[in-house]
């Protein structure tokens, strides 16, 4: 019996009238629900195109290779609508920036030991099981490139009963990879990565919690500086992806003159910000404000950037700390930053850029802020995670 998709969630999934939920179907489709959960499509519709990656009917990695750039980018907004009406609030849409295909430069993959040697991959949906994708469309070719160095580390790393995870990211050094397996890291293993690095051309390798060596500086440049984030560190996942996002942030700074970056991670926006204000830094890692902090140093053309390490989920700043301050630029985890925005709420801040990967507690946390008089002037999205149901955005409060 044929149905018609109805509505497409959050995730991608296709929705039925009976609330069945089927992948890689669009709405408007007449579609035969299929005993194993997939769906073949009776009418397409006119957004449905041929998948650009041979990978995807295997890959988990997308989820929405079978739509148009044009209804991808719709659905994007759609998700950031819904979470805001959902809690009353206003959607000032400004931009939306879609990173290209090939430009992820940084990702977690996972190898296991086969028969042959080993394959690397990501996994299927839902699922255990392995895919080799060799001609994936959403990472840089140098991070294909570096496949058999990522095959050969598998060999040493993995057993044949345990996968290995493999995060790679691509820096003006060449690659950097950070290895975490269970095996340990013993003096005659160092020998041989530390071959195998160099064998491979790797800028930097690291084995669990070890940096077994760093032949070049994995450097990523954030506005005048460059900066070698820690091993395994988080790093927006495209280039153009974080240009837009910086974009947006710098959009609000005009009348600043002390700005505090909360969540500031290794820099991302603290460098790119001090080129025209002076710039606090907040971090619960040690590691990575030693590494921002060496950044700037090295830079040239930047007003002062101090630091310091805090849990901003235990220990927020308050109130009269914040005061001192004319924009408060905060970039949370996906559980968003509550305990912080309370503070902002009862602060005499005029100003807060939000930056956020989850439209959910984006909303909640937005909507703590109006109701403490801000009002959001402006909304961008930035979709740097193509064809997944992932989307970021940034947002822009000012009050009197």
């Amino acid at each position: 019996m044929t149905q018609i998709v109805e509505r497409l969630t959050q995730a991608g999934l296709g929705q039925l009238a009976d609330g069945t939920l089927l992948e890689r179907v669009l709405p408007g489709e007449e579609v035969e629900p299929q005993p194993d959960g997939t769906a073949r499509i009776i009418t397409p519709v006119a957004d449905r195109v041929k998948p650009p990656c041979r990978h995807f009917k295997s890959c988990g990695g997308c989820a929405m290779q079978h739509a148009s750039d044009d209804f991808v980018s719709d659905w994007k907004k759609t998700i950031v609508e819904r979470a805001m009406t959902a809690r009353d609030l206003p959607f000032p849409f400004r931009n939306l920036h879609t990173s290209p295909a090939q430009s992820r430069r940084r990702a977690r993959l996972s190898g296991k030991r086969t028969k042959k040697g080993a394959m690397v991959g990501f996994h299927a949906k839902g699922s255990d099981a392995l895919i080799e994708v060799p001609d994936c469309q959403l990472l840089l070719p140098s991070i294909l490139a570096g496949f058999p160095a990522l095959e050969a580390l598998t060999v040493i790393a993995a057993s044949r009963k345990s996968e290995i995870n493999l995060t790679v990211t691509d820096t003006l050094g060449g690659l950097d990879v950070f290895v975490e397996t269970e095996r340990e890291l013993t003096g005659q293993l160092r020998v041989e990565l530390a071959g195998l690095a160099e064998a491979h051309n790797l800028a930097r390798l690291a084995w669990n919690d070890d940096v077994v060596v760093t032949r070049k500086s994995p450097d990523q440049v954030f506005g005048k500086a460059n900066v070698a984030p820690p091993a395994g560190a988080f790093l927006q996942s495209t280039r153009e992806g974080e240009h837009a996002l910086v974009s947006a942030v710098m959009d609000t700074v005009t009348g600043s003159k002390r700005i505090i970056d909360l969540f500031s991670g290794a820099g991302t926006f603290s460098i790119s910000l001090a080129e025209h204000c002076e710039v606090h830094a907040v971090e619960n890692s040690d590691e990575m404000l030693e590494t921002l902090d060496r950044g700037w140093r090295h830079a040239k053309g930047l007003k002062t950037i101090t630091t310091e390490t805090r849990d901003l989920y235990r220990r927020p700043l308050e109130p009269d700390e914040l005061n001192r301050f004319d924009l408060a630029v905060l970039d949370p985890p996906r559980a968003g930053a509550d305990a912080q925005v309370a503070t902002l709420c009862a602060s005499d801040l005029g100003a807060v850029t939000m930056v956020s990967c989850n439209p959910i507690t984006f909303a909640r946390d937005a909507a703590a802020l109006i109701a403490a008089g801000f009002t959001l002037q402006w909304l961008d999205i930035v979709d740097q995670f193509r064809w997944s149901p992932h989307v970021e955005l940034v947002g822009s409060f000012t009050r009197k």
